[in-house]
């Protein structure tokens, strides 16, 4: 059995500092693994950090066939880790982050229970996301116990402008671009099958982890595409069909300092985040939220959304086996 406090300090450090660390050399399993997340999320609030919300991990059935798992993950998401539509991410804070598109929900009332995720204001409107994930463990290698102790790779995520929530659309086409070009396309209908079913898994795994979803938070369920490596200077921008952009800059490295007696070299417009920006917070009634945006062309491309696709997948079965895994959740 791992030490629950010794390894939540060690990821803690880990993410700290931005220094991969190596896996755990003790074998643990899936229970003592979410209590070692709970653990790392109690030194992230100990020194100011808040929650903003929760996370679905191992959505697409491909990723479950990949790790040899049939369920799915369940982590936190801290305030602190949000990046303003727009703006820019601090690339000194990530190991080796990858970026991923995700379906974003609002939760509009207290969830206490898989059947509270069924109410009709449980969703209080919807979003395209960008969730930024970064093991803490060296050369991106874990194990199912090692991602969910390490709050399932969670480092950062984005928001674009809240949507009205419409259930009746929810097999949507998906674009996640860098720097104007289309790496990955794809339909909402990969997760899970149906985004719909999100808030109830994330209740369902919230109640077992004694966590209550509440209003104002979001809801992460889950990427629509595979994750792509995340490199300074990189623009990031994804596009769900109906609901809109989000984007952000990845910063640059400081430049190295000048030689003595050098001129000065002229400074930059664009600069690192100085403090982590707010969560986004609650809006109003989704009637008054604001019109979705078209889907429009790649920037230097003539590359659109795709249309949704059929056949949605299944829905996740019983917990199974470990495996390792290179990829983020």
């Amino acid at each position: 059995m791992t030490d629950v406090h010794e390894l939540a300090a060690v990821l803690d450090e880990a993410a700290r500092t931005a220094r991969a660390v190596p896996r755990p050399e003790q074998d643990y399993g899936v229970a003592d693994a979410y209590r070692v997340q709970e653990e790392l999320i109690r030194l992230r609030l100990e020194r100011g950090d808040r929650l903003a919300g929760v996370k679905l991990g191992f959505t697409s059935e491909g990723k479950r066939r990949q790790m040899g798992v049939r369920d799915i993950i369940f982590g936190r998401v801290p305030e602190s880790s949000a990046i303003l539509d727009g703006s820019y991410a601090d690339m000194s804070r990530y190991i080796h982050p990858r970026v991923e598109p995700e379906v974003v929900y609002l939760v509009g009332r207290r969830i206490a229970s898989p059947g509270d995720a069924l109410a009709p204001d449980a969703i209080a409107a919807v979003a395209t996301g960008i969730e930024v994930i970064d093991s803490r463990y060296e050369d991106f290698r874990f194990s199912l116990p090692d991602v969910i102790a390490d709050n399932t790779s969670a480092a950062g995520y984005a928001v674009g402008p809240w949507q009205p929530y419409d259930p009746s659309r929810w097999n949507l086409g998906v674009v996640l671009e860098i720097d104007g070009r289309v790496v990955h396309a794809g339909s909402t209908g990969a997760i899970l099958g149906d985004p719909r079913r999100a808030l109830a898994e994330a209740a369902r795994l919230a109640l077992r982890a004694g966590t209550v979803l509440e209003p104002g938070w979001v809801l992460l369920a889950g990427a629509a595409t595979p994750a792509e490596p995340l490199t300074p200077g990189a623009r990031v921008r994804a596009e769900i069909q109906h609901l809109g952009s989000v984007s952000f800059t990845a910063s640059a490295p400081e430049p190295a300092p000048e030689a003595p007696g050098s001129a000065p070299r002229a400074s930059g417009s664009v600069s690192a985040q100085g403090s982590a920006p707010r969560a986004p917070g609650p809006v109003s009634a989704p009637g008054s939220a604001p019109r979705a945006s078209e889907p429009v062309s790649a920037p230097g491309s003539a590359s659109k959304v795709p249309g949704p696709v059929s056949a949605p997948e299944p829905a996740p079965k019983a917990p199974g086996p470990e495996a390792p895994e290179r990829e983020g959740s």
